[in-house]
């Protein structure tokens, strides 16, 4: 990865794993370029991305050590409960990406939903300046491992959407065969629910969305007699539907009492976050609502069978995180390796110029002796490098920031202010004016 030697990720989730539905409506920010936006403006912040689907609200950021980061997140899910909250450090971040994008985080283990809703949230935080160097690489990652774990696996066969989850579970509790069902939201998740119906059996659908000529594209893509109507339709069409499906991105209640009252023996499968159905329907005479945590043994069976395509994506992450880490702790290695050549690199011009200088007081240089002390000059900066570069790759692999951070702040002028003077002021590796040059390199001249 790419970033300053000193960035590190820190992220927090608020998921179905630990979290209910309505703890997860509870976390901060309307949109994510809104909460993008929000963690940038924190102190110490230099890239932000967050990740909002129905069953998942996290967020992280990039910043110069993991405390700041823990800071700025600290207000990101501050009306739920703390064992619904998992924060996540630099690595557990990185490996919960891949794990997200992979599909194993995901309430239908293995849905491919989650790869475009990653990829959309990328482009987000991109879109407003959230994402650089070191977010780029680790989402990069965590999309070409969800990729991988599609292409290589069979972890996203059988349920494969909260649509499809939905009408399985609808299937336990009615005869789907020549039912009417009506699909609320024209979305990709509403979309997928349409699907899902015409494979079950039903014999109608209809598609409800605020805009019609969306409702009409998902109700084209269907094989049984499929209709779209607007959402002022709503009230009419749930009187004559046997199951409805809600699945919209609208911030506020769809389906109330007033739009069911005449709804009569209804299944309502809610799978919106925030909820599109109003809980206090069920009260309504031959109601029923079920939502996204009423799904959990629908994806149970789903999970059990996909188990050991499960197992080979973990190694897929394994390795692939390895690698990343690897790579992410040899380059913060290298850049303070880096500093601490060029800052030699200064030096040893200066001396050099210096040591000409007098040696042409002595006698003309042939090219060949000017080319001998500058080899000798290079060799001097290597084998005096050679032992800390080793420590610093060394203190990299250990995850010994401390020393990384130390070399910076000594060899890169620019890194946390100023390199500390000497004790007596002078540059350490200075020749003095009046120090004679070495004898075995007049000595080398002379031969040459």
């Amino acid at each position: 990865m790419n970033g300053s030697v000193a960035d590190v990720i820190t992220g927090v989730s608020v998921s179905h794993a630990n979290a209910s539905i309505d703890e997860i409506e509870r976390v901060a920010g309307d949109t994510e370029r809104e909460i993008v936006r929000d963690l940038l403006a924190r102190e110490g912040v230099e890239e932000a991305f967050a990740l909002r689907t129905c069953n998942r609200a996290e967020a992280y950021v990039v910043t110069a050590d993991a405390a700041a980061g823990r800071r700025a997140l600290s207000e990101f899910a501050p009306e739920v409960r703390d064992g619904a909250v998992v924060d996540l450090d630099h690595e557990a971040a990185v490996r919960h990406l891949m794990r997200v994008a992979s599909g194993l985080e995901s309430l239908v283990l293995g849905e491919d939903q989650i790869l475009g809703q990653f990829r959309t949230a990328f482009e987000e935080a991109r879109a407003v300046g959230g994402i650089g160097p070191t977010l780029d690489e680790a989402l990069t990652k965590a999309l070409h491992v969800g990729e991988r774990a599609r292409a290589e696996t069979a972890i996203n066969e059988g349920v494969v959407s909260l649509g499809s989850a939905a009408v399985r579970l609808a299937e336990r509790h009615l005869d789907l065969d020549e039912a009417t069902a009506l699909v609320v939201g024209a979305g990709e998740m509403g979309l997928l629910a349409a699907r899902a119906l015409d494979d079950a059996g039903v014999s109608r659908v209809l598609v409800a969305n605020r805009t019609v000529p969306h409702a009409e594209h998902v109700a084209r893509d269907v094989d049984c007699a499929a209709s779209a109507i607007g959402l002022d339709a709503l009230s009419a069409a749930a009187a004559e539907a046997d199951l409805v499906v809600s699945a919209t991105a609208s911030p506020g209640y769809v389906l109330d009492d007033g739009t069911l009252s005449a709804a009569g023996e209804t299944l309502l499968v809610d799978i919106a976050q925030p909820r599109d159905i109003d809980p206090a329907v069920e009260t309504l005479a031959g109601v029923t609502v079920r939502d996204i945590d009423a799904l959990e043994s629908v994806t149970a069976e789903t999970h059990d069978r996909r188990r050991e395509a499960a197992e080979r994506v973990e190694g897929m992450i394994d390795a692939e995180f390895d690698h990343l880490m690897e790579r992410f702790k040899r380059n913060r290695a290298d850049e303070a390796i880096s500093a601490m050549y060029e800052n030699a690199e200064r030096t040893k011009q200066a001396e050099l110029e210096t040591a000409l200088r007098k040696l042409e007081g002595q006698g003309e240089l042939t090219d060949d002796q000017r080319e001998t002390v500058n080899a000798l000059a290079d060799a001097l900066v290597n084998k005096l490098l050679s032992a800390p570069t080793k420590s610093l790759r060394d203190a990299a692999a250990e995850d010994d920031w401390t020393t990384i951070r130390t070399a910076m702040q000594l060899f890169d002028p620019e890194f946390g202010g100023d390199p500390p003077d000497p004790p007596t002021g002078e540059r350490p590796t200075e020749i003095p004016d009046d120090a004679d040059v070495p004898q075995h390199v007049l000595d080398r001249l002379s031969d040459d």
